[in-house]
Formats: structure tokens, sequence, C-alpha cells
């Protein structure tokens, strides 16, 4: 049965809804960014640009780096909007958009998040890298899908206990990295650890302006949090829904971040520009 017009919305020149592309504008390895101004600061890189497109916030260069092609995709803040862009490139490589149907054979994307975050430990300066080993999703979105398969059970109810977590937040998931993503971006340049992915920038992260928190205690919990030897490293809003939908929906996925603020000290990058910059440069060289 084809997929209704209302669940998988093209525009008029054919391309899906959010992200203005057709299957023929993206490669097979995708960079993912947050901010829109970052697309240029990586595809400035490539030995050539050969499609551009940008709505919204969705902004999209493919071309080819030192001979493999790659797309930087632009997503915008949250996990909302990784929703959107995880849905919509799998539709491109994995539905046929004249037939409305799900494709008998199905493409695996590389998905690689280039992105900045708040380090939660003392000893993960401004300035590193964190590769993330698993997603730790607190903002509840994954929950709409038949997530279990992918979850790590054991380790979230430790979370659970760990933090008393209040269970009208939606609960705790963990989501494995790829392994193979993990070893060609991994090297002694990364800290490794989770990463924590909220729903928001100030109160779902602990910030306080001028509205109470509900758990004031909680990135305490969260930076004292061991199991097995993981710990959480870091604190941003997507990496998590990335883990989360690419397992589902068979693709690869890995995130590493620009530690530009260091919330167990206090401090901020004097040049987090910098810092972007070779976070790009090292994930170019590895992908």
């Amino acid at each position: 049965m084809p997929i209704k017009e209302s669940e998988l919305i093209l525009n008029k020149n054919g391309s899906v809804y959010h992200l203005n592309l057709k299957p023929e504008n993206i490669a097979e390895t995708i960079i993912l960014v947050g901010d829109q101004d970052r697309v240029e600061k990586i595809s400035k890189y490539f030995d050539a640009v050969d499609f551009k497109t940008q709505k919204r916030e969705f902004k999209t260069h493919t071309g080819t780096y030192k001979g493999k092609r790659l797309s930087v995709i632009s997503t915008g803040i949250g996990p909302d909007n990784i929703d959107i862009v995880l849905n919509e490139l799998d539709a491109l490589v994995n539905i046929d958009l004249n037939t409305r149907q799900p494709k008998e054979k199905l493409t695996r994307l590389n998905i690689v998040r280039v992105g900045t975050s708040g380090s939660l430990q003392n000893d993960i300066p401004v300035d590193s890298f964190v590769l993330s080993t698993h997603g730790l999703d607190l903002n509840a979105m994954l929950h709409a899908y038949q997530i279990d398969p992918v979850t790590n059970p054991e380790i979230e109810n430790a979370f659970i206990t760990h933090t008393n977590w209040n269970p009208n937040k939606g609960r705790p998931l963990i989501i494995n990295n790829d392994t193979s993503l993990e070893k060609k971006l991994g090297s002694n340049k990364t800290f490794i650890g989770v990463t924590a992915t909220a729903g928001g920038f100030y109160g779902p992260q602990g910030r306080v302006l001028r509205l109470p928190l509900q758990d004031p205690e909680l990135n305490h919990k969260i930076d004292s949090f061991r199991f097995n030897g993981l710990r959480i490293t870091n604190l941003e809003m997507e990496t998590s829904v990335i883990y989360g939908l690419s397992k589902l929906l068979g693709h690869k996925a890995l995130s590493i971040n620009a530690i530009i603020v260091n919330r167990a000290n206090g401090t901020f990058s004097e040049n987090p520009g910098l810092v972007i910059e070779n976070l790009i440069k090292y994930t170019l060289e590895r992908i």
C-alpha cells in the first residue's frame, strides 16, 4: 500500500518537504551539523561542490573531498529537528518517491554528527573532542517509536536509580553508536564517553535564569553516574536521537563534538571557532 501524501509530503518538484532534496542530491556519507553557517565551513574544503540548497534551517551542500562523495546538512537545534532530518534522509534512499513504496533493497547511510557540546567532567577540557560511544536520551521523543530493540535497559535502570529520575519526564534511554565508524574516527585525540541529549538548552540542561528547576541536583547526578566503566561526558541536544533513529532505520551513526564549555568548572573556550575548525579538519581526514 502506498504511503499517503499526508504522511510523506513532497514539494511540487518532487523533493522531500523539509530538506528540499531529491535522491540524487545526497551522498551515502553525510555529515550533520546544527548551525547552517557551519555547512560552508566544511564544504570549503571540498574539491568540488556540485549541489546546494536551503529551506528554513536545513541547508545542504554535496560534493567531493579527496575523491569521496559527501553531503553536509544542517539540522538546526534539537531532537525534533533530528526526527525530521533522519526520516527524510531515509525516505530519500529507501522509499521510491514515485510509487511511495519502500524499496526492497535498502541503502545504509553513514551519518556523522560534527557538533559542539559542554563537558560535564573536570578532566575533559574546553577545546577537546568527545566521541560518543552511546547517546543518553533525556528528552523522550524516541518513545514515539518502537525503540526497545535498540536500547540498553540494564544501564538505563542503573541511571534511573542513581538519579532518582522523575517518571513524569519519560524514561531515559541508552543507544549505542556504530562501532565501525568509531574505529574510523576515534584516536588518541578524542575522549570517549556517553553523550546526554536534552530536549532544551536552559532548564533541561540545568541552567537557571529566572525559573527554578524540578531537580537542581540533576547535573551532578548525571556527571557522577558510573556503570561498568561508562560515564557521561557531555551534554547537548541531538546525539541520542541520531543514534536511536539510525539504529531503527538501519543506518550507521557516530557523533563527535567539539567541547566549547566545561560545565564542571565553569569555563568557556577562548576561541570556539578554532576548535570547531580543528574538529572539521580532523573529521574530513578520517571519514
